[in-house]
């Protein structure tokens, strides 16, 4: 592991986003669209946007992004909604440090409550494994949501506020 940083996403970055995506082999055509859509949105306002996006580069590297929101109509909860590292980039601790990362803006900007969308589904497993290691608990599930047998599962993390 290389030199990490963490910068705002610019529009030239939206191929490598796409790229990261299909290489966790994880989500499929239309969840990568519907990021990129949410995301090139995103990089257009920059931080008048709803929706922050962040690129996590090693050594100059793109290695992974993120995009996360706040929830309209509420105070202080937060949405992470797409989050994603490089499939060699797995296991070493760059999820995390994106996370890391998003919980400290979230914490900057007065939020209150981190929440993310997940499925039940075996090939969300390692996701879900991994917002639990993280802090995350399950706080919803919508049985049958995506399919007989697929659940929508919420999961959350209250933020500390930041200590003086």
């Amino acid at each position: 592991m290389g030199l990490l940083s963490i910068r705002r996403v610019e529009p030239a970055d939206l191929d490598s986003i796409h790229w990261i995506a299909a290489s966790t082999g994880v989500a499929s055509g239309s969840d990568i669209a519907a990021a990129l859509e949410r995301m090139d949105a995103a990089v257009v306002l920059g931080e008048d946007s709803a929706h922050q996006v962040y690129m996590l580069e090693d050594g100059g590297v793109p290695v992974g992004f993120m995009c996360f929101g706040s929830v309209a109509r509420t105070q202080g909860t937060w949405q992470l909604f797409a989050i994603g590292v490089d499939s060699t980039g797995h296991g070493k601790g760059f999820g995390r440090h994106l996370l890391a990362y998003a919980e400290s803006e979230v914490r900057r900007r007065g939020g209150r409550l981190l929440l993310v969308e997940t499925s039940s589904s075996e090939a969300d497993a390692g996701a879900v494994a991994f917002y639990e290691r993280t802090g995350f608990g399950l706080m919803a599930r919508i049985v049958g949501f995506f399919r007989q047998g697929e659940d929508k599962l919420f999961l959350g993390k209250a933020i500390e506020p930041a200590r003086e």
